[in-house]
């Protein structure tokens, strides 16, 4: 439409005198730590369940997970590089002591050949995010969760259980690799540990003031 009207019909506006509809923001689905327990019992096959825990244990991509090399995994340092992620940057992300023996449990027991972390059947190539989500799908029918679970799912769950425990939403937007911190700032919407630790000025306006007997109290002594 804009192309029509500024190049084709050469009408003297900008963009900014068309106006944009605004889409409506839903809120990510996120798992509590049982519901993510109950969904892993289902996964089938050790490689496909390593890619998920990763997902969820370092908040990586689906797309980042399958496209980890032996060579990103920095077991001294625990940290996870990630190469290419969105818009092509590259950043490090938490690798936690259990993840690093999840993933050398997983190690020893298929040992990968070539330098895909997570290689496919086909030679010189990774798993495929497609095969994950498949196997994601399955095991999310097969637990009867009633939210629906996805690789992104188990990202989103990863940041809300970080801001549960005061983790800095800075640190969250790093590790996530988000650009703006507007968009990491959404996960308080979805944080229910937080939204109920929260004090309301209700309970601040009605409860007695120490040393002083509350409203009640006064009424039966006169």
């Amino acid at each position: 439409m804009q192309f029509l009207y500024l190049v084709t019909l050469e009408m003297p506006w900008n963009k900014h005198d068309f106006p944009r509809a605004r889409l409506d923001q839903k809120l990510p689905v996120v798992l509590a730590p049982d519901e993510i327990q109950r969904f892993l019992e289902h996964v089938s096959g050790v490689k496909r369940r390593a890619v998920l825990l990763t997902c969820y244990g370092s908040g990586l991509r689906i797309s980042e997970a399958v496209a980890l090399k032996i060579s990103d995994i920095d077991g001294k340092r625990k940290l996870i590089r990630v190469q290419h992620g969105k818009g092509g940057k590259d950043r490090y992300t938490m690798l936690s002591p259990c993840l690093l023996e999840l993933l050398r449990a997983y190690y020893r027991i298929l040992r990968p050949a070539g330098e895909w972390l997570f290689p496919a059947w086909r030679p010189r190539r990774h798993l495929t995010a497609g095969a994950v989500q498949s196997a994601c799908r399955d095991a999310w029918q097969q637990s009867g969760l009633a939210k629906r679970v996805t690789p992104h799912t188990l990202r989103h769950s990863f940041a809300t259980h970080l801001l549960e425990r005061g983790v800095d939403s800075r640190v969250i937007q790093a590790l996530l690799g988000h650009s703006s911190i507007e968009t990491t700032a959404r996960y308080t919407a979805v944080a229910p540990a937080t939204v109920c630790a929260t004090a309301s000025p209700l309970d601040q306006l009605l409860q007695p003031a120490k040393g002083k007997p509350s409203p009640s109290k006064r009424s039966k002594k006169g």
